[in-house]
C-alpha cells in the first residue's frame, strides 16, 4: 500500500519560507513520478512542480524560481523548498505519486491528505 504523508505547512508573511516534507511507504521516491499539486478553495487541482525518476524537474511558471522540489532517498521523502511567498500560494499542497510506466510520468494516482500553507500580506 502506498502511503504518502505531508507535513509542514503553516502560516507565514508574504517574502517568507516554508518547506514541505512528504513521507512516502510503499513506493521508492528516487524511482517514482512525484509532484507536489496545490488547490485553492473553489478552485480546481493545480500540478506546480513534478520530478521523475531521472531527476527531470518541471515547475509551472507561477513557481519557477522560488520553489524547488527534491528527493532524500535515505529517508524516502519529497520535499518543496518555498522561498519568497506569496499571497496568491496560500493553499493545501498536496504530495503525490505513481509509478512510472512505458518510460513515462502520466498519472499521479496516489496522493496525501495535503498542508495548508497560508500566506498572509
Amino acid at each position: 500500500e502506498v502511503k504518502l504523508v505531508e507535513s509542514g505547512g503553516g502560516s507565514v508573511q508574504a517574502g517568507g519560507s516554508l518547506t514541505l516534507s512528504c513521507a512516502a511507504s510503499g513506493i521508492m521516491v528516487s524511482s517514482a513520478c512525484m509532484a507536489w499539486f496545490r488547490q485553492i478553495p473553489g478552485k480546481g487541482l493545480e500540478r506546480i512542480v513534478a520530478i521523475a525518476p531521472e531527476s527531470t524537474t518541471l515547475y509551472t511558471d507561477s513557481v519557477k524560481g522560488r520553489f524547488t522540489i527534491s528527493t532524500d532517498t535515505a529517508k524516502n521523502t519529497l520535499s518543496l523548498q518555498m522561498n519568497s511567498l506569496k499571497p496568491e500560494d496560500t493553499a493545501n499542497y498536496y504530495c503525490a505519486a505513481d509509478r512510472i510506466s512505458f518510460g513515462h510520468c502520466a498519472t499521479y494516482n496516489y496522493r496525501g491528505q495535503g498542508t495548508q500553507v497560508t500566506v498572509s500580506s
